[in-house]
């Protein structure tokens, strides 16, 4: 780990100021800029005051011009940082407090953005471009609090894990909490994952086969469950359900507030933030496989099977969710804490970028077919490779 060698960097406190607490050496730099992942859920705020005052359609298009193009060009412009946090302070950073409050933070903006949208949806005061990028903007904002929801449902505490299917809700993507946890993290970077994409596969081939697999696993995943406590699926404590009647009663009080007018919005929406979700998905394990042991089962899940990103605004955005190496390395690891590794292969940009790139697949695959072959050393064959497409593959980068 490379911790030592980052030691230097962390010098920059005043040793005179003495202190009845003793607080670690370190300092976070990134500490306040946690906050800036809450600018996502608050952008329609922005939009609607923007239009309010100046009268300017174009700013309902906030969230994908953030997502798409301001944050590719940050993270090109600020670049990355591989500071890890040393192995002394990390029990002291994952119980700060603080850093929990930047997430929980999001729930309620979240969800003032959807009332917020509702109303608008509702009024007839917008016009279709302007319906079109409001719609585009809740998607995301949504889209992104499944990542809030991410953080939230790996950690024990049951408050966080009932607050991960709050942020789930809007989504309709409540399944996610199971086949993630569960599902994913056990089954990650091998063919049997509905979750990790193979080389070959476009991102418009692997959407419906991630959004039909995560269902169906998650549906297995819980009716095993809960076969061992003697129930059948059918019941208010399957977490699918459960998890989906949130979102039943959220778009039915919607409704109910605003007019059935809201509703295909209301959909619309939701599609467009469970497929920021999944392209995400596409691009943190694209082509990795974990070998096989002896006795048939899979290696253990280490760094090398999550590709990762070290950029600064990304990772801000996200909550260091591009640190994805660490995170299926530790799953129950806190956000703040999640450290780079030397031995994880690295995406050429941050996942905003990769994002741009994966909708167009030609592009995607000049950029990332030969960082997989480099990956495995020229040999194709240690990749997870798309089985409809394994001929085609061979054939351009066998041996």
């Amino acid at each position: 780990m490379a911790t030592a060698t980052h030691d230097h960097h962390h010098h920059h406190h005043h040793d005179d100021d003495a202190e009845a607490v003793p607080t670690p050496a370190w300092t976070d730099g990134k500490r306040y800029a946690w906050l800036l992942g809450l600018i996502v859920p608050l952008s329609p705020f922005i939009a609607w005051g923007v239009d309010a005052a100046w009268s300017v359609p174009a700013i309902w298009f906030i969230g994908p011009v953030l997502v798409f193009v301001l944050m590719p060009i940050l993270d090109t412009a600020i670049g990355t940082d591989e500071e890890n946090p040393p192995d002394s302070v990390i029990k002291w950073l994952e119980n700060d407090r603080y850093y929990r409050w930047c997430t929980y933070a999001f729930l309620p903006l979240q969800y003032g953005a959807l009332i917020l949208a509702g109303a608008l949806w509702s009024s007839g005061d917008l016009g279709p471009a302007a319906l079109v990028g409001l719609t585009w903007t809740v998607g995301l904002v949504n889209g992104i609090g499944i990542n809030t929801a991410h953080e939230l449902g790996h950690k024990r505490a049951s408050l966080e894990r009932w607050l991960s299917k709050v942020a789930l809700a809007p989504t309709f993507y409540g399944h996610f909490f199971i086949e993630h946890n569960r599902g994913h993290h056990v089954r990650v970077a091998t063919p049997e994952d509905p979750a990790s994409s193979r080389l070959g596969e476009s991102f418009w081939a692997f959407l419906p086969r991630t959004v039909a697999g995560s269902f169906s696993s998650s549906w297995e995943l819980e009716k095993e469950r809960l076969a061992r406590t003697g129930r059948g699926p059918w019941t208010i404590h399957n977490d699918i359900l459960n998890a989906w009647l949130m979102t039943v009663v959220l778009f039915g009080g919607l409704a109910v507030a605003f007019g059935p007018v809201v509703l295909p919005y209301l959909l619309v929406q939701a599609v467009l933030g469970f497929s920021l979700l999944e392209v995400v998905n596409y691009l943190e394990h694209y082509g990795l496989l974990r070998e096989k042991r002896e006795d048939g089962r899979y290696v253990r899940t280490a760094p090398e099977h999550s590709w990762n990103a070290n950029n600064v605004a990304s990772n801000v955005f996200l909550y260091h969710l591009q640190r994805h190496s660490d995170h299926h390395a530790n799953p129950v690891r806190r956000y703040q804490a999640l450290r780079h590794f030397e031995e994880a292969p690295q995406l050429p940009t941050g996942y905003a970028g990769m994002i741009v790139l994966a909708a167009i697949p030609p592009l995607w695959r000049r950029v990332m077919d030969p960082r997989v072959l480099a990956h495995y050393d020229g040999d194709v064959t240690r990749a997870n490779i798309h089985p409809r497409r394994r001929a085609k593959v061979l054939a351009r980068y066998g041996a």
